[in-house]
């Protein structure tokens, strides 16, 4: 009897289901404990691969937590690719909804972060723009203007704390984080990924500036509190712009 990838696929990631009808030892019977043991190989596997990519996560909830989240996550999302620096990227979502995390609510932000600063170190290389590009346009010419942004890049504004609590968990002598809004930009100005704390009127106006509008309608939907100068310094120091339009 042949077993079909489904099946395998299936059988592999629940571990109440039998092992597939047609894996069989080399004397010819059932396959059974041969095919549990890879089933808790690949499921260890994948939780690695997760702890190694949120390990903000894991430090705040614990290892046995982590783990058992782990277990019903991995049955819920296998791996779409077989690079696993990809692995997770459903997390957000899945915190969100995992009622046993819901006395932590900043877990699912705090996972946007992780992804972001993995995303970041793995984005492709981009040559940013010179400054002088910027500052040698005309004011009306400048309003009209929509800008190109390294691959690199991420702004990532919450309603929790997560620039401090990222940095509570991993720097040293970082103080400890205030329940208030936070908003981060993440780059890659050189060869690892970096955190900023910025206002929530410069993560406004960077967001509407990634999603393709010209600096006149991101500086509107910003509103009075956005230090243009201050915002667009940040980007350019950081290699964050690529291109004007």
């Amino acid at each position: 009897m042949k077993v079909t990838q489904s099946q395998f696929r299936a059988g592999l990631l629940d571990p109440s289901l039998p092992a597939p009808k047609g894996l069989a030892n080399p004397d010819g019977a059932q396959a059974s404990k041969r095919f549990d043991v890879y089933r808790n190989n690949v499921a260890v596997s994948l939780t690695e691969a997760l702890i190694a990519a949120f390990p903000v996560i894991y430090k705040l909830v614990g290892d046995k937590f982590f783990r058992a989240m782990s277990g019903v996550y991995l049955r819920k999302h296998p791996p779409s690719s077989p690079l696993m620096m990809y692995y997770g990227d459903k997390m957000p979502q899945f915190l969100r909804r995992f009622d046993p995390a819901k006395s932590l609510p900043y877990l699912s932000d705090m996972a946007r972060v992780e992804l972001a600063m993995r995303h970041s170190y793995h984005a492709a290389d981009a040559t940013p723009i010179d400054a002088q590009a910027l500052a040698s346009l005309a004011p009306e010419k400048l309003m009209g203007t929509k800008f190109t942004f390294a691959p690199a890049t991420h702004v990532l504004p919450s309603e929790f704390p997560t620039y401090s609590i990222y940095r509570a968990n991993t720097v040293a002598d970082a103080p400890k984080a205030v329940m208030r809004p936070e908003a981060m930009l993440v780059t890659r100005p050189q060869f690892d990924p970096k955190q900023t704390l910025i206002s929530a009127a410069s993560a406004t106006c960077i967001a509407s500036l990634m999603e393709g509008n010209a600096l006149g309608v991101a500086m509107t939907a910003a509103g009075n509190e956005l230090d243009l100068g201050a915002t667009l310094g940040l980007l350019l120091g950081l290699n964050c712009i690529t291109a004007l339009t």
